[in-house]
């Protein structure tokens, strides 16, 4: 590429700085010793059969967006094309050792990346440990260690360990274990934690998840083991609940597993924890209106509401997304009509967070001010909800909506819901929700 000759040739002369404070000095890196594609020193050089040497890091990342070709020649090229140059590695570290009192420090010798044959065996191991009910936990455990560490190693190693089915191995040994071994906790958390590497895991890996063994384990993790274990329990959860309800069937365990997920989400150990906890929890409140009640009842959505005041992006939108699911169950509206802060909320979501967080916070919003399903009248608690929009905006804001477009779905229930506040615009001033400062007083 051109543009690569030219940043090489600008290399050569170009001075860097090396060390730190008052005694850094101006050192030239040798060219031959920059990648091409980062033009800094190469710290693990790997050549290509087009004869260019690249530092691993720069061109597996180059290869990683899908570019199969040399970016100098532009030849075919594959991340098993890519050979260690010993050579150059080990004159690059000669040349830092002589330059170490200008600073320089010598550059480690990388470790060999394991193989797609190497990988293959390891889970030969493990696959015959877990068939061994007698010694199936502490062969496990040592395999699983194993495996870990080089994946852990390197995103060449996780991805040779991940394309040869890595995540269904390790689901099967949890399976095996969670099974057999009534006394393989310790382990089952070391698995879970191997198998987080691995994700997000296919259907298959996620069935065998799903069987009544493992998930039982899983909660049981998810609710008292160790704190990473509780996490990494979660994670799995939200793997298995997640899959196409084809390949997993959770009949007579999601009560057991929304109490899991709720108990995460209402005491925090972590926010990835807590965002795979909401995931998991949405894809089972939003197909089950019974799932969204039991979620309702065990006190979800004040949780809900109050993490949305000062939520981020991300937060944000999961949060809404698993409101919006349990606000199909008439216990979930009845909670959150009678929370004082919801209705704010809603209305502050509907712009400012993300065109997701938009449909969702409208979808909740149309959910609160819905007539009964009997087409009777609003009753008090629906009207309430209705009037607290309109004193805080929401009028103005579908309005908006509507004038700047959003999708078919979004744009009925935003009409639908005007026509509805429309009957109650004379009742009090409507005032601008663009922030919460209010909020204390409404829930005082």
């Amino acid at each position: 590429m051109a543009l690569l000759a030219r940043r090489a040739r600008r290399a050569v002369s170009k001075a860097v700085s090396l060390g730190a404070g008052a005694g850094s000095v101006e050192l030239a890196i040798p060219a031959h010793f920059r990648c091409p594609i980062s033009l800094d020193l190469m710290r693990d050089p790997v050549t290509a059969p087009t004869g260019i040497t690249y530092d691993r890091e720069s061109i597996e990342a180059w290869l990683d967006t899908g570019r199969a070709t040399c970016p100098v020649t532009h030849a075919p090229l594959r991340h098993e094309d890519l050979v260690p140059n010993h050579a150059i590695r080990r004159v690059i570290q000669d040349w830092c050792v002589a330059n170490r009192s200008r600073g320089v420090e010598r550059i480690p010798t990388p470790k060999i990346p394991v193989t797609p044959v190497q990988a293959s065996e390891l889970l030969f191991d493990l696959a015959g440990a877990a068939r061994r009910p007698r010694d199936a936990a502490p062969r496990c455990a040592e395999v699983v260690a194993k495996i870990r560490a080089l994946a852990r190693d390197s995103e060449r190693n996780r991805r040779c360990f991940a394309s040869i089915g890595t995540g269904r191995a390790f689901a099967a040994a949890f399976d095996s274990l969670a099974t057999a071994a009534a006394d393989a906790g310790r382990v089952l958390e070391d698995i879970l934690a191997a198998l987080a590497c691995m994700m997000p895991l296919d259907d298959e890996a996620a069935a065998t998840l799903g069987s009544p063994s493992s998930l039982a384990s899983l909660v049981a993790i998810a609710e008292s083991g160790s704190l990473a274990g509780r996490m990494n329990a979660v994670l799995a959860i939200r793997e298995v609940v997640s899959c196409d309800g084809a390949f997993v069937d959770l009949s007579g365990k999601v009560d057991e597993i929304v109490d899991a997920l709720v108990k995460i989400v209402k005491a925090p150990i972590c926010p990835q924890a807590t965002k795979a906890a909401m995931v998991a929890t949405y894809h089972l409140a939003r197909s089950d209106e019974r799932v969204a009640a039991r979620v309702a009842a065990a006190g979800l959505v004040p949780v809900l509401v109050e993490a949305l005041v000062d939520a981020d992006k991300s937060m944000s939108e999961k949060a809404l997304a698993v409101l919006d699911a349990v606000l199909a169950s008439e216990e979930g509206r009845g909670s959150a009509r009678a929370h004082a802060l919801a209705v704010p909320v809603l209305v502050k979501k509907m712009f400012r967070v993300s065109d997701l967080a938009t449909e969702l916070a409208v979808s909740a919003m149309w959910r609160l001010g819905r007539a009964p399903r009997d087409g009777g009248e609003e009753d008090d608690e629906v009207t309430r909800c209705l009037v607290e929009a309109l004193r805080v905006g929401a009028f103005q804001k579908l309005l908006l909506l509507l004038q700047v477009g959003c999708r078919d779905a979004t744009k009925e229930k935003a009409t639908e819901l005007l026509k509805v506040l429309n009957k109650y615009k004379g009742v009090g001033e409507c005032v601008d929700s663009g922030d919460l400062r209010g909020l204390n007083k409404l829930s005082a």
